[in-house]
């Protein structure tokens, strides 16, 4: 796979598809991380001479034009951060665009408008694709964050281009996540949390030849505890997995590898703020209660096997991070991770959001910008968008110009 310093870019339209989807409050970015995370390879094209086009999606618009989706907050971030004029296209495709890319001079930017205001893009549909094509002469991906998705700005119109590369930000994320599947150093703990067993089960398969040590919380904890035959009173159990969870663990042990699970629970009436809550132990679990957070002693025993660790993989949160109460237990590990002086990745959005706001993200070696597609690429599984910068082009180059 090239990168993109093997390019030429000087007076070239250089199309780069950037992860831009960023949380928007009435319009305003409450987390600039994946902006930031780019901004290496937006600087490199503009200091080497290229007309940069940047392309991204931003929430799920199903396909509508919706103003309160528009990359016009992005553009004005970026031209912030970039210390030029950055300009907002009309549309991602079009004639009206295509002039506007045309008149681009070198060390300009654009923004295209959202992706995902047009059905075609998710559909990977190849005209549209071809439409995308036709604004670039050379093609970067720098969105490791859509990599897992077959969609037409990160697979379709690749096959127009001879010269395309990955950009800085895809480049890292590789290597970082690579190193956790080839030679990591010992010992490997991995952190899992969040809602579901079924989201995680391909990365715990992959991760269990290769970890010493596995830390479940959050609610695809209480799967786990009830294939042990724990009660986990009124909390989130998916049924169907209890027999894949009783087999995952029959597996950890059979390989050696330690399981912590939660021994005590923050448990509440109902996942409110205001709801009544109590620590309470594994084996004591109320029935009117459902868990909400790990308690003190699991967040302990967690963070004892983070860090003296030689690498930590964690994604998901330990409980319902976004209400302030229930937070604690991820905050712990936060901290915990930020401890660690071994090799610290981090994926998912609310793992990152407890890192910030613990005001640790610089002490851990790597936030991924990519939290579904660090889990696939952990599976082992091949990334489209990633498979797409590999192959040969497959239509000439003037069909796309």
């Amino acid at each position: 796979m090239r990168s993109l310093r093997d390019l030429e870019l000087r007076g070239r339209r250089v199309f780069l598809r950037a992860d831009l989807n960023v949380p928007l409050d009435q319009g305003r970015i409450t987390d600039g991380t994946r902006i930031e995370a780019t901004l290496p390879s937006l600087r490199f094209v503009l200091e080497h001479g290229g007309r940069l086009i940047v392309a991204s999606h931003l929430g799920r618009p199903d396909g509508e034009r919706r103003p309160e989706l528009s990359l016009a907050p992005v553009a004005e971030a970026l031209s912030a951060a970039l210390r030029v004029p950055v300009e907002l296209a009309p549309d991602c495709v079009g004639e009206t665009t295509e002039q506007v890319v045309n008149v681009l001079a070198p060390g300009q930017v654009l923004v295209l408008e959202n992706l995902r205001f047009h059905p075609e893009e998710e559909k990977n549909e190849a005209g549209f694709a071809l439409k995308l094509a036709r604004l670039g002469d050379v093609y970067v991906n720098d969105a490791f964050g859509a990599a897992h998705r077959a969609h037409a700005s990160t697979v379709g119109m690749v096959r127009h281009f001879r010269e395309r590369a990955a950009g800085f930000l895809l480049e890292r994320e590789i290597m970082v996540l690579s190193d956790l599947l080839g030679a990591p150093a010992t010992p490997f703990v991995a952190v899992l949390g969040g809602a579901k067993v079924s989201d995680k089960l391909g990365v715990l398969q992959s991760l269990l030849g290769r970890v010493q040590a596995l830390c479940i919380g959050g609610a695809m904890a209480y799967t786990f505890l009830r294939a042990q035959g724990k009660p986990v009173g009124r909390s989130r159990v998916e049924l169907d997995k209890v027999g894949l969870a009783r087999e995952t663990l029959r597996e950890a042990e059979e390989r050696g590898v330690r399981v912590l699970l939660p021994t005590d629970h923050l448990a509440a009436e109902r996942p409110q703020a205001e709801a009544p809550s109590r620590v309470v132990a594994a084996d004591a679990f109320p029935e009117n209660l459902l868990g909400v957070d790990i308690g003190p002693a699991t967040a302990h025993a967690f963070r004892d096997e983070i860090e003296p660790a030689g690498t930590v993989f964690w994604n998901g949160p330990m409980g319902i991070f976004e209400i302030e109460p229930f937070s604690r237990g991820t905050l712990a590990v936060a901290e915990a991770m930020a401890a660690c002086k071994g090799t610290t990745v981090v994926g998912g959005g609310d793992s990152v959001a407890a890192l910030r706001r613990a005001g640790k993200v610089a002490a851990v070696t790597h936030v991924s910008t990519g939290g579904g597609a660090s889990l696939e690429f952990l599976e082992g599984r091949e990334l489209p968008g990633l498979r797409a910068l590999e192959q040969e082009p497959t239509e000439p180059m003037e069909k796309a110009r």
